[in-house]
């Protein structure tokens, strides 16, 4: 017996519009289902509620962005269950399990709601259509919704198994290991600048110690970065804590979305979730330098090379990201234009407004092997939290405690999985806050996390307003020789403001509950 599985929370992350395209990591070139709003964040109370569509049938315009009224939806949901729980005389051997199971889902659906809006109210009872006239809601402090986090998380682990394996017919339901998967990813956000003005180091302990509590569970990094990201809920592996998994009648269609026309795909609906070139300067070299400094020049360390941009990068780029001569599932992709304009790779924007404007196609979440066509129904699974993302925790916050030592070390770890050179001792300070930064948008790339990273961390207001690039590549025909020349797809500036570190709520919203307050700047 199961409530709101959790994956109808976060379904559509592998769908149309993933938040890939709401950030810098990829371009939007759709001029539908809403997702032109961040754009050039055009996003308000009066329209925000477009994107968080409630039903079903509304999926076009939403990927649960809007969160509010889904999320208040499934809390009632929970809250009706644990009340029935209290009632109910009948003997469950699995009661205790199912109670906390729901404090989880409930947990979790809080997290969602924080980390869009901040402070939200705290509804811990259902309320029936009677209750109408006589309840309004009242924001709760941002603090106190982490405290109420905290302890549906804390009361919940004692009666849930640690974990399951991977390929245990029970992987997937809530577990204790997820419940401090997500506590730690809570903590974190609430030790982070947008909610940590004052720099309390007791938060960045706490979220230290959220994280420590998993390194020694038995998680291991899967060896193959690449493969990860195709494994389906049963496959063997030790990497990821949480994840939402499918079968094959109750599949989904991402790959079909995500990547270009070569497949029959529609290149994420027109391309939208083409990756940028923003993300793309950011892998580093094999020799572990940046290909860029913090100016944008070359960085002469690195033996970056202009006229082969993709010679020696972190392979976490090669497995994340299909580029012009990327080999992959036996076909060779072609994104050039000729030098006269005349002709064009098949893979060129060019051919079909259905490959990625950007010349870049998402790899990540894509079969290497199998059909790849729209009768078929796929089954790689949603990692919610996997240990990676606990090491980069980690690092994170002990480096904010001042011990760059460890946080180098977790960083590192993350790195060597793919070959890459640990971080040297000589990356201290600031620097080192920077390559921190980086690699969770490397590692983490197209999970939904950088969105809301940039937000927590206030860069946003940098980051957002910077334009989103990419390089067209120019192929002379009578001697094979290619020129790269780098493109302005979308320029943002001021399009970005502080208030939007955090999401409004509905205008609609507002006027239903008078007690209810606006998102500070909104």
């Amino acid at each position: 017996m199961r409530i709101i599985p959790i994956s109808t929370t976060l379904y559509l992350t592998v769908y149309i519009h993933m938040y890939s395209k709401y950030t810098d990591e990829a371009y939007n070139s759709a001029p539908c289902c809403c997702a032109e709003l961040f754009a050039l964040n055009t996003y308000s109370p009066g329209n925000i509620a477009s994107m968080g569509g409630v039903t079903t049938d509304d999926n076009w315009c939403t990927n649960f962005f809007y969160y509010w009224d889904r999320g208040y939806n499934y809390i009632r949901k929970v809250n009706v269950f644990l009340e029935k729980m209290e009632e109910i005389d009948v003997v469950l051997e699995d009661k205790k399990q199912l109670v906390a199971e729901a404090k989880f889902l409930r947990a979790f659906i809080y997290f969602e709601l924080i980390k869009r809006f901040g402070g939200v109210p705290i509804v811990s009872q259902a309320y029936g259509l009677g209750d109408i006239e006589s309840v309004t809601f009242k924001r709760n402090t941002f603090d106190e919704c982490v405290a109420f986090i905290e302890q549906d998380l804390t009361e919940t682990m004692p009666d849930l198994p640690d974990q399951y394996p991977s390929t245990d017919a029970n992987y997937g339901r809530a577990t204790a290991d997820a419940c401090q998967a997500l506590l730690s990813r809570t903590l974190l956000y609430a030790a982070s600048p947008l909610f940590n003005p004052s720099n309390d180091q007791q938060k960045w302990q706490k979220a230290a110690d959220a994280a420590e509590a998993l390194l020694d569970k038995g998680y291991d990094l899967y060896p193959d970065y690449q493969e990860l990201f195709e494994l389906s809920q049963g496959d063997a592996q030790d990497e990821v804590i949480f994840s939402r998994g499918f079968t094959t009648s109750n599949g989904h269609q991402a790959p079909m979305h995500n990547f270009n026309r070569r497949y029959e795909a529609y290149g994420g609906w027109w391309g939208s979730n083409g990756p940028s070139q923003n993300l793309v300067d950011d892998y580093d070299m094999t020799n572990g330098e940046p290909p860029f400094l913090s100016d944008g020049t070359v960085n002469p360390a690195s033996g970056y090379d202009p006229q082969n941009p993709f010679q020696d990068r972190d392979p976490r780029f090669d497995a994340t990201i299909v580029h012009d001569e990327t080999v992959f599932r036996g076909d060779t992709y072609e994104m050039w234009i000729s030098e006269d304009g005349s002709q064009w790779g098949y893979d060129s924007y060019k051919n079909t407004g259905d490959n990625p404007r950007t010349n870049y196609v998402l790899k990540k979440f894509m079969p290497t092997e199998g059909p790849f066509n729209w009768q078929t129904q796929f089954t790689i699974q949603w990692p919610h939290f996997r240990l990676a993302e606990i090491y980069l925790n980690y690092a994170e916050a002990k480096f904010e405690l001042g011990d760059e030592a460890t946080a180098r070390e977790y960083i590192s770890l993350v790195r060597a999985r793919v070959g890459m050179p640990a971080l040297p001792e000589t990356v201290t300070g600031e620097d080192l806050r920077t390559r921190i930064y980086n690699e969770r948008r490397i590692e983490m790339a197209f999970e939904n996390q950088r969105m809301f990273d940039v937000r927590r961390w206030k860069i946003a207001i940098d980051v957002e307003n910077r334009p989103i690039r990419t390089l067209d590549i120019y192929l002379d025909l009578s001697t094979g020789v290619k020129r790269y020349e780098e493109v302005v797809l979308l320029d943002k500036s001021g399009t970005y403001e502080e208030k939007m570190n955090l999401f409004p709520i509905s205008s609609d919203e507002i006027q239903r509950n008078p007690e209810l307050t606006q998102t500070p700047g909104w």
